[in-house]
């Protein structure tokens, strides 16, 4: 039976999803807030997603001479994994962000490998013109994500491999985990901006929607790296650099509940202790499916 209760949670639940996902959308101002500049981002994310890269190339089996698209490329991460283990290959990253695109553009410059500004839900390329399609840790920001699947489905040959990887926010991305847990506890309100409510970031979630679009051989698996901070500060300056929802949120603090809440993790991540190296767990789920 549906309680008030429970309705108010699902509405809750419905109201935050489509607020983290309309933050993201291919061309808006709030996009260009929480992705604004690459030198951050790689200071906060973007360092793991150097980690993450290399373990979704191989398990989306990229060959080399493979022709492979990176859809929401960002500042390059998963592109150079691909030419490193494909050096032959053709590659194109599109990203929405511009800001992105241009920071790719200077750190990776090379002849087979493109960077553009694109919109997942709409791509420009002609049907079948990639023998692999890949996404990483972007495709639960895809406001429709149902439309973006499609679309790298269509500009992939049949026999191809459209695979995806999302990090799992509700368990397995420790270093949000602990700040979403520590901020939460801090304000209430707070936990409508918790990426633990975001789309796709489940086991089996990733998965379900590759089937429904009838991929083939669909499997899916969990990919774990380690996130290695040297300090507490190294842990926590990438959360006032206003990159991502958490940044976003810690911008938005004032003063006094900014350091409340800086204070509350470093307890929380190093104890009464002095200051140390401090080592994570990152987990993402990953898919792969074969175009029929």
């Amino acid at each position: 039976m549906l309680t008030v209760t429970n309705l108010c949670v699902l509405q809750t639940i419905v109201f935050t999803t489509l607020m983290i996902a309309s933050d993201f959308t291919a061309s808006g101002d709030a996009q260009e807030r929480l992705f604004s500049e690459g030198d951050a981002y790689e200071r906060f994310m973007g360092r793991w997603s150097r980690e993450m890269a290399p373990r979704l190339v191989t398990f989306a089996g990229v060959r080399d001479g493979d022709a492979v698209l990176d859809v929401g490329s960002g500042t390059g991460a998963l592109t150079m994994a691909v030419a490193a283990a494909a050096p032959s290959s053709r590659i194109v990253g599109i990203d929405p962000a511009a800001p992105y695109v241009a920071f790719a553009r200077t750190r990776h410059p090379a002849d087979r490998v493109r960077f553009e500004v694109g919109d997942a839900q709409q791509l420009r390329f002609t049907d079948g013109s990639f023998d692999r399609t890949l996404s990483l840790l972007v495709l639960n920001f895809i406001p429709d994500r149902s439309r973006a699947l499609r679309e790298m489905i269509r500009v992939t040959r049949p026999g191809g491999t459209v695979a995806s990887a999302v990090w799992d926010y509700s368990e397995g991305m420790e270093m949000l985990r602990v700040f979403w847990d520590e901020a939460v506890s801090l304000n209430p309100a707070a936990d409508a901006r918790d990426e633990r409510h975001m789309p796709l970031t489940r086991k089996g979630e990733l998965g379900s929607l590759w089937r429904e679009h009838r991929l083939r051989v669909v499997s899916e698996e969990a990919i774990t790296i380690q996130t290695r901070f040297s300090s507490f500060d190294d842990y926590w300056r990438p959360f006032v650099e206003k990159q991502g929802p958490a940044g976003d949120y810690v911008a938005g603090l004032a003063a006094t509940e900014r350091e409340e809440l800086r204070l509350r993790l470093r307890k929380r991540l190093l104890g009464d202790g002095p200051d140390r190296p401090i080592l994570l767990q990152a987990r993402a789920w990953a898919v792969r499916g074969i175009v029929p």
